[in-house]
Formats: structure tokens, C-alpha cells, sequence
């Protein structure tokens, strides 16, 4: 009778995804997991293991990643209701199906409703330079004369085996690879460039530790986040944040009222004690519950407040219930009251953290919230500085449905990551203006990893392209020197390149910092719009980034544009996307899956 019944919610499963039913079949699913969550976590966890090794990954992969966040999974599981609007947002991460549910309603509260303040106009003072940097994923296993083109998900290790003989041929120089995460070589290096150029302050919008989610350890995440903040120290002031490879499990943020979950503390104490001697103890200490803190910068009237953006990450599985808080760990309401001490005393703020607001990665709500905070003080932040896609980009918030240059209220300027898996080493520096700090132009460098001396010298830093120089000539009137790389400058830029194709694609192979930057997914015209689109989404709910049906988890050599959408996710972690997506549309796998779970259930 259970076997029976078995094959008919496979068979049922199957159906729903062969007719269209995705969403359906994913809830399906969802249930099934429930089901075998419930009865017995430790069979949850072999069952993901076993998917996983048919889903094609490397064994090892599977079991010490599945280990490390599935027990945060199998909580997820628990608190979500199927049908529910959690169980569709879990659908649409883990499975790329559902439509986005509309976001709950949450209007935020402020001390004062309006603002008095406008937007400075530039003061015309010397400016100074700052740097920001991104993305450094140090693998400090990097051995130079292994194998990039191997079975595991990072190469250019002492364990790297070759997927084939070809594979063999393909050795790590000494100073990175396309193919791996970043040896101390190229990391030095930039810190050297970075020296030469002598900012007055370098803003770090984090992730430290490698792709090697599967062997990770408190323990060896503090020491690779010690080394890393040493290696960089020599830079001066520099403002950090956390992104989310500090974690252990990768993407682990539970809010203050997870009470049944480990709070990350040791990460919030690790980097507290570092960046006090460039915050001071008071603001390492003020808010460390939750890895956040607000400062101002010696001698200004410019105050840094770094988010811990994770804890509004899709991949944070700790945020699946039902319902969703609607500020995890009073983070926003924090934020707020900093920003309205900014505003009283006449400060201009930077906001800086890790995954843009405006991501697909991001939950709407979230983004929704913290998108009427920045609405309400757009006069007090100057730019907001962030990382996580490796790609060079930016985003603009607008205070209007109608996105004009006139509604144009910020900007998120999204720095290109030191690591090479989708593009050349990038940082960026900014010149900013000592009195407003406005952005005047924003440079990119880069270390082309095509040099023919980039293996034998070493790296050669070199500026890439200027915003000002490359974007200015493109609205009208044409950016003046001295002028500020305004949203509204930045929207005009937008409509040139809906205008200009050349505009538009100078911008796309920007974007992929100059390497295999090849055709943009789904044609010139549906590029242009998606793109365009999604930077005018500094709110998430209006990114036309639509989610794709399950998940593949490349290596990080292998491209993930396919079927015409873009897949942002390049810096996620997550095994259990690669599970659950792999379910989609393999019925051998829902068959193993709903097996484990009849089994189970016929010997109660």
C-alpha cells in the first residue's frame, strides 16, 4: 500500500513537471522533505548526501558540505508551512520555480518624517582617493604547477586530480589561474598597487575564505581572516565588512531570535577585535551581536556604517520561516537611528556591505525595508559601496515607481573581485570630494592574467577604464570635471545605453572585466533591456533577473549563462541548491527520494 502510494506522488510529481506545474511538483517535493525531516534528520542528511553523489558531484564535495549546512536546511524545513509564502521563496531559491510572492507589507519607522536636508552640491576642494577592493577568496592550498581543469569544484590544489589527460596540461602559474581561487602571490600584489596609488582610507566589502565549503572550520576561518586583515593592514585605514564565506557553514547569519540555532559570535568577536584599531573599541563593541557597526572617520564629518548584509541573503537558510521576521536581529531598525544621528549632527554617510540590496540574492522584503530607509535619507548618504558578484557594476535606488533622473535617489557602486573566476583581478579607486564626500569618478585597475609576463615577472596593475572618462560624454550636457558622479548622472548613463548599442556593450564587457566577456544570454535587444534593468533595481522586487529552473553548480571555470537568463549566484555556496535543483526534472532522483522516505515509513 506505501509502495503504491509512493509511486503514484512520484508519478504525480513527474506530471506536475512535465505540464508546466513547476511550482507544484516543488511543493510536492517540499512535502516529502518535510516528511522525511521530521521522522529522522540523520536520513534527511544521508538521503542529500546520496542525491547529491547521483547528482554528479564529487563524493567528498557532498558529504562535508551536506554535513555542514544541511542540519540548517532540515530547521528550514521544519518552520515552513506548505503553500505558504516561505514555501515558494524555498522553492525559488533552491529549485529556480514559483512566481515571486508580492512583499509583506512593512513600513518603517523613523524618528523624524521628513528630511531638511538636500544633496550637497560638490565643494570644489582638492579631492582625496579611496580605495575599495572585494571578493579576495585567499586560498592559501594554491599550489602552482597542479591541475585547473579538475574533478572538484576548486583546482590548483595538491590533491587536484585532472579530468582528463588534457586536463594535465593545464598547470597553476605561480600568481592564479581563471579556474581557482587566489594564492598569496596576486593577493600581495594588489596590496602593493593599492600602496603606490596611497589612498586616504580602503573600504573592504568582504569575502576571505576559498570556494572549499565542504572543509571548512571555525577554527581555520579565524586564522585565514586573521592572516588576511595582516597581509592588508598595510594599506593604512581600512573600513571591512563581513561577507558571506566568513561563516562556518558558509551563508550561517541566524537573527538574534533563532534561539535553537548557533549564533556566528566568534565571527562578530574575530572581527570586532581587528577592526578596532581602525573603528575604536566602542563601535567594534557597540553592535557586534550581529556583526555590524557605524563610525566616523577621523578628522570629518564622514561616517561609515558597515550592514552585515547576510542577514537578508537567500542562501541564509536560517530565514526560512513562517512568517519571516521583518528585521532580523533589529539590524534595520539600528541603522535608522545611526542614520538620524548623521543627519542631526550634518554628516555624510557611506554605507558599505557585502551583497547588494538589490540582488536577486536578496529577499524583497528586505530589500524592500531597507530601500525606504535610503529613501528617507538620501540626502545623508553620500554612495553605498558593496561586492559579492565579482562583476564591475553599480545599481540606483529611486524615490518614485517612475525611474527618472529627477527620482533618482542613490548609488550602489558594486566593486569587481580580486578573484579571477570571471574576469581579470580588479579593485576599484574612487576620487571623492574632501568636504561632501561625492564621488567624482570612480577607476578600475586590473592585472591582465593574459600578459604574457603575468606568470614570470608578476602582476602589472594597470587602470582599466575611468567612469568619468568613458560614461561623462554620454549624457548631455557632458560630465564636467569636478562634477559629480550623481544617480541622476548615473540614470542619464542608463538611457545612453538604451540609445547607444556601443555604449551598451563597452558597459557589458566592463562588467565582465575583460575576460571570455562573449555574447550577453537571450540577444542584443533582451540583453540591453535585462541589464538596464537591473540597474535601475537597487530594490530587489524590480531586478528583472527571473529564477532558473534547478541549479547547476559549475566549477568555477564554467560559464552560467544558459537558456537566456542569468544565473547571478557566483559566489553562494550552497550544496543544497545543487540537491534540490537537480530534483527538477529527474525522476530517477524524486524516485530515490520518495523511496528513502517509504522505506522509512513502512518500518514504523
Amino acid at each position: 500500500m506505501l509502495r503504491r502510494k509512493g509511486e503514484e506522488l512520484i508519478n504525480d510529481i513527474a506530471y506536475s513537471f512535465e505540464n508546466g506545474a513547476t511550482c507544484t511538483a516543488c511543493e510536492a517535493i517540499q512535502a516529502v522533505l518535510k516528511r522525511l525531516v521530521k521522522a529522522n534528520e540523520s536520513l534527511f542528511l544521508s538521503t542529500m548526501t546520496e542525491l547529491c553523489k547521483l547528482a554528479g558531484e564529487d563524493p567528498e564535495v557532498c558529504e562535508g558540505a551536506v554535513a555542514r549546512e544541511g542540519p540548517i536546511i532540515a530547521y528550514a524545513l521544519r518552520q515552513i508551512e506548505i503553500g505558504s509564502k516561505t514555501s515558494k521563496l524555498f522553492c525559488i531559491t533552491f529549485m529556480g520555480v514559483c512566481d515571486y510572492p508580492e512583499v509583506t507589507p512593512y513600513k518603517v519607522s523613523f524618528p523624524k518624517k521628513e528630511s531638511p536636508r538636500l544633496r550637497p552640491a560638490p565643494s570644489g576642494e582638492t579631492p582625496i582617493r579611496i580605495v575599495q577592493f572585494s571578493d579576495i577568496h585567499v586560498d592559501r592550498l594554491y599550489v602552482p604547477g597542479t591541475s585547473t581543469n579538475c574533478t572538484t569544484y576548486i583546482c590548483c590544489r595538491a590533491e587536484s586530480i585532472p579530468k582528463s589527460l588534457e586536463g594535465a596540461d593545464s598547470l597553476a602559474g605561480p600568481n592564479g589561474n581563471h579556474h581557482c581561487d587566489v594564492p598569496l602571490s596576486l593577493e600581495t600584489s594588489m596590496y602593493r598597487a593599492i600602496e603606490d596609488i596611497g589612498p586616504s582610507f580602503s573600504i573592504f566589502t568582504g569575502d576571505i575564505i576559498d570556494h572549499a565549503i565542504w572543509n571548512t572550520t571555525q577554527a581555520q576561518n579565524t586564522i585565514n581572516i586573521d592572516l588576511a586583515y595582516a597581509e592588508m593592514s598595510s594599506l593604512g585605514h581600512i573600513y571591512g565588512t563581513i561577507g558571506n564565506h566568513e561563516a562556518d557553514p558558509v551563508n550561517s547569519f541566524p537573527s538574534t531570535a533563532v534561539e535553537s540555532a548557533p549564533q556566528p559570535q566568534w565571527i562578530y568577536d574575530t572581527l570586532s577585535y581587528i577592526w578596532s584599531r581602525w573603528i575604536g573599541d566602542e563601535a567594534a563593541t557597540a553592535e557586534k551581536n550581529f556583526g555590524a557597526y557605524s563610525t566616523k572617520h577621523p578628522g570629518t564629518n564622514l561616517r561609515i556604517i558597515s550592514l552585515n548584509t547576510n542577514l537578508y541573503y537567500i542562501q541564509n537558510y536560517w530565514l526560512y520561516q513562517d512568517p519571516m521576521e521583518p528585521d532580523p536581529s533589529d539590524q534595520l531598525s539600528w541603522l535608522v537611528r545611526e542614520l538620524q544621528a548623521a543627519e542631526d549632527a550634518g554628516d555624510r554617510v557611506y554605507i558599505i556591505g557585502h551583497m547588494p540590496m538589490g540582488l536577486r540574492d536578496t529577499f524583497h522584503d528586505y530589500s524592500n525595508y531597507f530601500d525606504q530607509i535610503v529613501n528617507r535619507y538620501e540626502a545623508t548618504v553620500a554612495a553605498m559601496f558593496f561586492g559579492h558578484t565579482h562583476s564591475d557594476e553599480f545599481e540606483l535606488s529611486y524615490s518614485s515607481p517612475h525611474r527618472h533622473f529627477s527620482t533618482a535617489a542613490a548609488m550602489s557602486y558594486i566593486a569587481p573581485a580580486l578573484t579571477p573566476n570571471t574576469g581579470h583581478p580588479s579593485f576599484r579607486l574612487y576620487t571623492i570630494d574632501p568636504a561632501t564626500f561625492a564621488v567624482l569618478d570612480s577607476v578600475t585597475y586590473i592585472a591582465n592574467m593574459s600578459a604574457p609576463d603575468f606568470q614570470t615577472t608578476g602582476p602589472v596593475w594597470e587602470k582599466y577604464y575611468s567612469a568619468a572618462e568613458v560614461y561623462g560624454p554620454l549624457v548631455t550636457p557632458p560630465l564636467e570635471e569636478g562634477d559629480e558622479l550623481s544617480p541622476a548622472f548615473w540614470h542619464n548613463v542608463t538611457e545612453a545605453f538604451e540609445r547607444d548599442q556601443g555604449a551598451f556593450w563597452g558597459y557589458w564587457e566592463r562588467k565582465k572585466r575583460g575576460w571570455e566577456v562573449g555574447d550577453c544570454a537571450g540577444g542584443e535587444g533582451a540583453c540591453r533591456e535585462r541589464e538596464v534593468c537591473q540597474v535601475r533595481a537597487a530594490r530587489a522586487e524590480d531586478n528583472c533577473v527571473v529564477p532558473k529552473l534547478g541549479f547547476h553548480y559549475e566549477q568555477m571555470s564554467e560559464g552560467n549563462e544558459k537558456e537566456g537568463k542569468v544565473e547571478e549566484d557566483v559566489c553562494g555556496g550552497s550544496m543544497g541548491k545543487k540537491v534540490f535543483g537537480a530534483l527538477m526534472g529527474r525522476k530517477n532522483l524524486v524516485e530515490v527520494l520518495v523511496g528513502r522516505v517509504i522505506e522509512m515509513e513502512s518500518r514504523v
